[in-house]
């Protein structure tokens, strides 16, 4: 365990007594903090950036956009101008409440005017993610009756183009030129309209469970589910701000997430904004050296990322972290899938600040376990359930009735209670789906987890990939943290793969670090090592080293696919796989 001083942290945490302040905490109490709007309407956009586009954070820096040949600072006003000009666009289009707006772009500032300017509009704001390709695009555009784009010249000529046709309810398209190419027939360029409207615009009335966000994620099979969220999701990332990621006014905030994610919005664009704090936004892709240089130069004092960037900086070495110095930095959260404890205690060894795992879902729209800075971590944990936030492990008896499982360490379900405001409202034109989700006011979230006695949760695994064999229940996430604390080993891939004799067998994908290289005797040496660790019963029995494990964009490892590919078996929906994977 990994001990916390609250005394010794160099601001004193907005959540400096985790069990009090959850006796104490009330959604209404947090929504209080926000202006709402007459009549008990709230809108996001309203509270991300006009409010404080009124008041003291004016002048204040809300986005610094790294990618071009100097950074690009974007103040509060010019943000609220900016996307007031944007909902004047859509009004002159007859874009209005309701209707669905998605944006395909890197980056680019221009994403984060459309998105805000969307929502003030009080039209329905779905970001894509840029690598996508001209099928999930179609398919996500079709599904969410797309009304209006925002692209690039370049992602138009070589994915929309060929699709266009295939969108019947796709009006408009408005495009960023980025390439230099000009003019695209059928368009409109989006830069001289934005310079012709006016920033005098009234702001949508709309509710607080008015449709706001509609975020797509992967299912196992089939089409992708869109997860319809609300304004009110407001509340929760208010809250989520302030507890799981600690936000003060003078922050630098950098969320590395790209916003045709769920992250990427959530706590890329609102979160921050809400808080008034100052966000770093990075166009380029990974690289760690030019990371460790965001985080030195622009003084990022609270660092939200992914397990897998944590890992490629772990597989780059300490030489290149220890290149910079890091004052400023403070505070380090991870999401994405869960974090290894190897991975945490290199943040502790080479940054100097252990990295706090939390857990979330695209459904439930907001962080709901994590590791807060006051709170003492044991590495591998997700940590435990914020303020407003009750979880619990469930199982299904023989009647199918959901019962909560009160003995420690015991293994089931990851169960949320209803009730926190960014919980999604419905899987868009999926009722069925939608009510499948939830056993009475228990959101199931399909994760298997524990939780131990003091209270701290533990992820398993998905309940689709737990490895069945010989009678044991064997959760991948555990075998991939073991064979992780392998020097050689930069990630792994764990499967359950078919035997007559006990049902599965675990099999281990491995990424080997640089200057290790494949051979039966490494092979060996691992698989001894897991069985250290692990003991027989759990262990993989088989190692294949690879050159690459398929991640979604989003930095999660998609085990289903390596079983399906191991198997010979139809892959799915694999819209959100990482090129190259």
């Amino acid at each position: 365990m990994i001990r916390k001083d609250v005394a010794s942290l160099r601001v004193p945490p907005n959540l400096a007594d985790h069990d009090a302040e959850r006796r104490t905490f009330t959604w209404a109490a947090a929504r209080a903090h926000l202006d709402g709007l007459p009549g008990g309407g709230l809108n996001i956009a309203h509270e991300a950036v006009h409010r404080h586009a009124h008041g003291p954070l004016a002048d204040h820096v809300a986005f610094r956009f790294l990618g071009g040949e100097a950074p690009r600072d974007v103040t509060y006003s010019e943000l609220s101008s900016l996307s007031n000009r944007f909902a004047c666009v859509l009004r002159g289009l007859g874009i209005g409440r309701g209707d669905r707006l998605f944006v395909l772009t890197g980056r680019i500032p221009e994403l984060y005017t459309a998105v805000l300017g969307g929502l003030t509009n009080g039209t329905v704001v779905s970001p894509l993610f840029a690598a996508f390709g001209p099928e999930p695009i179609a398919t996500r555009l079709t599904l969410g009756s797309a009304a209006v784009l925002v692209t690039t010249t370049s992602q138009y000529r070589r994915k929309i183009a060929r699709i266009r046709a295939d969108v019947p309810t796709l009006r408009h398209v408005l495009v960023v030129d980025d390439d230099g190419s000009g003019p695209i027939p059928g368009t409109l360029e989006l830069g001289p309209v934005m310079a012709e409207a006016s920033d005098d615009v009234a702001l949508a009335a709309t509710g607080p469970e008015e449709m706001a966000l509609l975020h797509f994620t992967s299912g196992t099979t089939g089409r992708p589910k869109g997860a319809i969220h609300v304004h009110e999701a407001a509340v929760t990332h208010w809250s989520t701000g302030r507890f799981a990621l600690d936000l003060h006014p003078d922050d630098v905030f950098w969320c590395t997430a790209d916003p045709g994610w769920v992250t990427g919005t959530s706590y890329g664009i609102i979160a921050p904004l809400l808080h008034g704090v100052t966000s770093i936004v990075d166009a380029g892709d990974f690289d760690a050296r030019r990371w460790y240089g965001v985080l030195a130069e622009h003084r990022v004092s609270v660092w939200y990322t992914a397990p897998t960037a944590i890992r490629m900086l772990m597989k780059a070495g300490p030489e290149l972290a220890h290149a910079h110095s890091y004052p400023a930095l403070r505070f380090i959260a991870s999401v994405g899938e869960p974090l290894n404890p190897s991975a945490v205690w290199w943040g502790a060894e080479v940054l100097g600040l252990p990295i706090h795992d939390n857990y979330w879902q695209t459904e439930t729209g907001g962080i709901m376990i994590a590791n807060t800075p006051a709170l003492d971590i044991k590495p591998g944990s997700m940590g435990k359930p914020l303020p407003g936030v009750e979880a619990a492990i469930v199982r299904r008896d023989a009647n199918g009735e959901v019962r909560i499982v009160d003995a420690p360490d015991e293994e089931g379900i990851l169960a949320l209670r209803r009730g926190w405001p960014s919980m999604m409202r419905g899987y868009l034109d999926d009722e069925e789906r939608y009510r499948a989700c939830f056993a009475g006011d228990w959101y199931l979230t399909g994760d298997l987890a524990t939780r131990d006695a003091d209270g701290w949760f533990w992820f398993v695994g998905r309940a689709d990939d737990v490895i069945k064999s010989a009678g044991h229940l064997i959760g991948p996430f555990e075998v991939e943290s073991a064979l992780m604390e392998h020097p050689a080993v930069a990630e792994a891939g764990v499967i359950g793969k078919p035997d007559e004799l006990v049902g599965e067998v675990v099999k281990a994908f491995v990424l080997l670090r640089e200057g290790f290289t494949p051979g039966e005797a490494l092979r060996l040496e691992i698989l001894a090592h897991a069985r250290r660790r692990l003991g027989a019963a759990v262990a993989p029995k088989e190692v294949e080293f690879v050159d690459t494990l398929p991640r979604t964009r989003s930095g999660k490892i998609m085990r289903r696919l390596l079983k399906a590919r191991e198997l010979g078996l139809a892959e799915g929906d694999t819209s959100t796989l990482e090129s190259g994977g």
